[in-house]
């Protein structure tokens, strides 16, 4: 049964303004400079300010919208409903000059300074090897045979599929008919494309074309191809024993080979960039100098351009806000309006961006002052959102949009600025310290050990607790698996 009542409600709902402030405080220096010029193309009263622009006096646009709100009683006491004083657009413009509605022109000046984002684009490796089809004598079964195999190759350079799914691939898709056995054929031709161990089906096959087709064959080459044929398992685990004893090869024959193996690319498909990836430089939205000890935090704004109110809407505010207003020019009045009230709405939400940037990066770096004097990272204090929401007195949702995909330029390296946080633990002195030191401390650790006889987790631990940090062996194998540090027994080395 339907029926209606009152209830009362609280509800916090976010305005407009503030959305678009948030939106734009967790977008990246690269991604701003996109969104910059999407806004200036759909909005006609926002523009960008060029060198010859001298600043817009705001105040004398809020007195003319103040003036406006004033007369709008009056403006509808004198409105005259009549057909021939309708407004339309044709009063404005005739259509011969603009036969569609357009926004953007390429109408820049030769001086003009342009902002481009560097991105780096390149032949995928794809292209690449069907590029090299050409040089074989292939015939037209054998060249669409050819671009299967290379069109089911991963981003790693490695075959994906089985030879019998490419023939089915080969007989549904293609027409072919093409026996397993010619599939193979093709396949082995295309390994001998550039780069070496393209097209491999498997690591070991990838490391065994990569050594049959070096030129120059030495002791440690052959070593190594047999060391890969027949004892790849144990290689793989590093068992070195079992191949000292199986082999019958001394210790120094075998360091040479896998010092051969190790020059192999166990990946050859990464060696050739990828246009789909459009990979992009890492371009800081802070930039921290140290001046003789002091250290100095500025704004990249390389990229993000002066922006200001469109003067010619400004004008026509003064000319269709004056006391001499057809009833008709109403609605470009309320165009007019709306056009330089989100042009203004949206420059201040680009101050506003940079203000709680440049405020919430001055309170990292005071929080890590030692470290960034140093770069040394166990001189990095423990810090979570919280710590520096309670310093700029912002909401801590509000800090981690400032650090999601933010770079900091320091001294020392570009550093995402969301490697700052960490969690603390207490030493056996009770003092709290950030986990990025213990994860510092570990892996130097790891470094200096004996790589014939590597350092287990249990003995990582004796070792931390002797140096004052008492961390569980399960906590140990946490940090090392989150360093890409392998197991002791893949660390061993001859």
């Amino acid at each position: 049964m339907l029926n209606q009542k009152l209830q009362q409600r609280l509800i916090q709902k976010l305005s407009p303004q503030q959305v678009l402030v948030m939106r734009l405080l967790q977008e990246p220096l690269l991604s701003l400079d996109q969104r910059i010029k999407q806004e200036i193309e759909e909005n006609p009263a926002l523009e960008e300010n060029s060198k010859e622009d001298e600043e817009i006096d705001v105040n004398e646009e809020d007195s003319t919208l103040d003036s406006i709100d004033s007369d709008e009683d009056e403006f509808q006491e004198e409105a005259v409903a009549s057909a021939d004083d309708e407004f339309t657009f044709e009063d404005y413009v005739d259509e011969e000059e603009i036969p569609e509605y357009r926004l953007v022109a390429d109408n820049k000046s030769p001086d003009e300074v342009t902002r481009e984002i560097p991105i780096i684009s390149g032949v995928s490796f794809q292209d690449y090897l069907i590029a090299q089809i050409g040089m074989h004598k292939f015939t037209d079964k054998e060249y669409i045979i050819a671009s299967t195999i290379i069109g089911n190759l991963d981003e790693s350079g490695y075959l994906c599929r089985e030879i019998p799914a490419l023939s089915d691939d080969l007989a549904f898709n293609q027409a072919i008919d093409a026996t397993p056995a010619e599939i193979l054929n093709v396949l082995k031709a295309v390994q001998t494309f550039d780069p070496p161990g393209i097209a491999a089906r498997s690591l070991q096959e990838c490391l065994l074309i990569q050594l049959e087709h070096k030129a120059d064959r030495t002791y440690a080459t052959e070593l190594a191809t047999i060391i890969i044929k027949f004892y790849f398992d144990e290689f793989s685990k590093k068992h070195y024993e079992k191949i000292l004893q199986k082999g019958n090869i001394s210790e120094e024959e075998l360091r040479e080979a896998i010092e051969e193996i190790q020059r192999l690319n166990p990946k050859p498909g990464n060696t050739i960039a990828e246009v789909s990836r459009d990979s992009q430089y890492i371009i800081p939205d802070f930039i921290i100098t140290n001046t003789d000890g002091i250290l100095e935090l500025t704004l990249n704004s390389r990229n993000t351009p002066e922006l200001s109110l469109n003067r010619d809407y400004i004008s026509m505010l003064h000319e269709y806000g004056g006391t001499k207003r057809k009833p008709a020019s109403k609605d470009a009045l309320v165009f007019i309006r709306q056009k330089l009230d989100a042009a203004r709405g949206f420059i201040d939400a680009i101050k506003q961006r940079q203000e709680t940037l440049y405020t919430t990066m001055k309170a990292i770096m005071d929080y890590q002052h030692e470290y960034f004097l140093t770069g040394d990272d166990t001189k990095l204090r423990p810090m979570i959102l919280k710590d520096i929401a309670t310093i700029v007195s912002f909401d801590i949702s509000t800090i981690s949009r400032v650090a999601n995909s933010k770079y900091v330029q320091t001294p020392f390296g570009t550093l995402l600025l969301k490697s700052f946080f960490s969690e603390s633990m207490l030493n056996t002195d009770g003092e709290e310290i950030s986990t990025r030191e213990i994860k510092k401390i570990l892996a130097d650790t790891i470094e200096g050990e004996n790589k014939s006889k590597p350092l287990t987790d249990d003995e990582l631990v004796d070792l931390l607790k002797i140096k004052g940090y008492n961390i569980a062996r399960r906590t140990i194998a946490k940090y090392r698996k989150q360093l890409n540090i392998p197991v002791a027994r893949l660390r061993k080395e001859l």
